[in-house]
Order: C-alpha cells, then structure tokens, then sequence
C-alpha cells in the first residue's frame, strides 16, 4: 500500500508544479500520503487557484 500511496502523491505533485512536495506517513493503522505547499510562491498559488484540490481530480 506504501508503494501506490507514493506513486499517487508523486503524481500529484509533478501536476502541481514546481515549489510543492509530498510525504507518506505510518500511522498506527493506515499509511497516509500527503502533498503539500512548500514554497511561498507555492503557498499563494494554492491558496488563489486551490491548485492541490484541482490536480487530486
């Protein structure tokens, strides 16, 4: 499951662009994956156009 979770946050993160990154962490009973904003350019551009939701779809 690590393994797909890893593909999926990398996809997303290459849809998002330059300035975001992602992260897998295990939990007590499930791996969780995340993308995130990392840059301040990546922050705003987040927060303006919602650019992670959109490249979730």
């Amino acid at each position: 499951m690590q393994v797909i979770l890893e593909e999926k946050a990398t996809a997303i993160q290459k849809r998002c662009g330059e300035g975001y990154n992602h992260d897998l962490h295990i939990g007590k009973n499930r791996a969780n994956a995340m993308v995130f904003a990392e840059t301040f350019q990546a922050k705003k551009d987040n927060s303006k156009n919602n650019t992670i939701l959109k490249a979730v779809r």
